[in-house]
Order: structure tokens, then C-alpha cells, then sequence
């Protein structure tokens, strides 16, 4: 057992991190950065979509009883579609102009801090995802982890420019968006506690996070790529998302666990 919990440290450690790719983004020209965000989006949205399917669904199936293994799954995805749209609106995005002059600084700031409450919300939660899956199997773990990874690094880049925007300065903007992200720890060392206690709710946190997973990917990022109208652009996002499914699904492979 002490060598899942180093690797669940090990292993929300590494996402925390990713925080800190914000400010090596915005260093980045925009054509550049548009050009990385655009295949890693398509790429994200596969991962994510791949872990639901491929590794937590199996998985929640195997560990409880199939009749209401999807209630669960379906409660994650609303308890998501709850976070992103009443917790943190706009989430990732931030671009705003319904403002007056009179009381913007304010306004932004304000959402600002609204941003890195939601980040910290979210990222607790991820880092509850990651410990329950390595707590089950360390191929569904690694999906999850890599899956979690490459959603945090849009998303790192639109938090870490919303504190930018606000009036921030970097280095503060910086200490910000690494104590939200540093919350996906903190999910992960409640999650080994709980999962302690409570050993019989791991199929349960499964089907959870498959949904959680099946909305991200389909209502949050798969979205994004249906905005592109070139044909050759929509295809090369296509074939980046497919790459990032058989990532995901070669994995489960290589790992096989019986």
C-alpha cells in the first residue's frame, strides 16, 4: 500500500507542476501558442474521452453492481456540469468586455479570485480522481494521470492569463495558480485517507469520475473543435483527437491487468 501512496503523491505532484506552464506560454508568440493550443485541445479531448471508456468504465463495472454503476457515472457528469457552469463560469476563458470603465479593475479581480477558487475546487477533485484510480489499478491510474495532464495544460494557460489580465503581476500571478494547483495534492492525500476508511467506495469514485470524465471531454473540449470550419484543419484536429483515444487505449494495453 505505501508504494500507491508514493505514487499518488508522485503522481498529483506532476500535475501540480503543470501550473507553472503558463508563464512559459505566454513568453510564446500567439501564432505559436494558437498553433500548440489547437492540436492539444484535439489531443486532450481524446485522452479524457479514452480514460472514460477504455480504463474507469471497465473498471466501475468490474467493482459494482452494473444496475447502478451508470446513476453514478451520471451523477459525476452533472456534479461537473454543476462545477463549470455555476462555480466556475467561464471557466478557462478570459475574455470579457460586459463591463463599464467605472469598477473593471474591480470586476476583474473579483473574478479572478472566483477563477482560483474554482481552479482549486477542480483540481481537488482531479486529484481525488487520480488517487482512487492508482488505488485500483496502476493502468487505470497512469490513463487518468495523463488524461488529468493534458487537460490541466489549456487550462493552466487560461488561468494563468485571467491573473495576467486582471492586473496581477507575474510573479504573483504565478504563486496564485500554483497554490490552486497545488490543491490536486491535497485531493489526492484525502482521497488515500478516505479510501482508508471507506475501501468499498472505490468502484463508486469510479463511475464518478468516468462521468466527470465524459463531460469534460464531450461538453467542454469537444466543442472547442467543432468551432474550426476548415476541412483540413477539422481533420488534422480529428486524427490528433483519435491519437490521443489510442494513447490511452494502447496503454490499457501495454499495463494489462487481469
Amino acid at each position: 500500500m505505501a508504494s500507491v501512496e508514493i505514487t499518488i503523491l508522485f503522481a498529483t505532484m506532476i500535475v501540480s507542476l503543470f501550473s507553472l506552464t503558463g508563464i512559459l506560454a505566454l513568453s510564446l508568440r500567439d501564432e505559436t501558442l494558437h498553433k500548440i493550443l489547437f492540436f492539444l485541445i484535439a489531443f486532450s479531448a481524446g485522452t479524457i474521452l479514452g480514460a472514460a471508456l477504455f480504463e474507469l468504465l471497465p473498471e466501475a463495472v468490474e467493482h459494482i453492481e452494473g444496475s447502478v454503476v451508470f446513476v453514478y457515472v451520471a451523477v459525476g457528469f452533472v456534479a461537473f456540469y454543476f462545477l463549470e457552469r455555476f462555480i466556475y463560469w467561464y471557466h478557462g476563458h478570459g475574455h470579457h468586455s460586459d463591463f463599464s470603465e467605472h469598477g473593471a479593475e474591480q470586476y476583474t479581480k473579483g473574478f479572478a479570485y472566483l477563477n482560483v477558487l474554482g481552479d482549486g475546487i477542480h483540481n481537488f477533485l482531479d486529484g481525488m480522481i487520480i488517487a482512487v484510480s492508482f488505488n485500483v489499478d496502476f493502468s487505470v491510474g497512469l490513463a487518468t494521470t495523463i488524461a488529468v495532464i493534458f487537460h490541466e495544460l489549456p487550462q493552466e494557460i487560461g488561468d494563468y492569463g485571467i491573473l495576467i489580465y486582471a492586473g496581477f503581476n507575474k510573479v504573483r500571478a504565478l504563486l496564485l495558480n500554483f497554490t490552486a494547483a497545488l490543491t490536486t495534492v491535497v485531493g489526492g492525500v484525502f482521497a488515500i485517507f478516505f479510501l482508508e476508511m471507506v475501501e468499498t467506495l472505490s468502484g463508486t469514485l469510479i463511475a464518478f469520475s468516468a462521468g466527470a470524465f465524459l463531460y469534460l471531454s464531450a461538453s467542454e473540449l469537444v466543442p472547442e473543435l467543432k468551432k474550426e470550419e476548415n476541412f483540413w484543419k477539422s481533420l488534422a484536429q480529428f486524427l490528433t483527437f483519435l491519437l490521443g483515444l489510442a494513447v490511452i487505449w494502447y496503454l490499457g494495453v501495454i499495463f494489462h491487468h487481469e
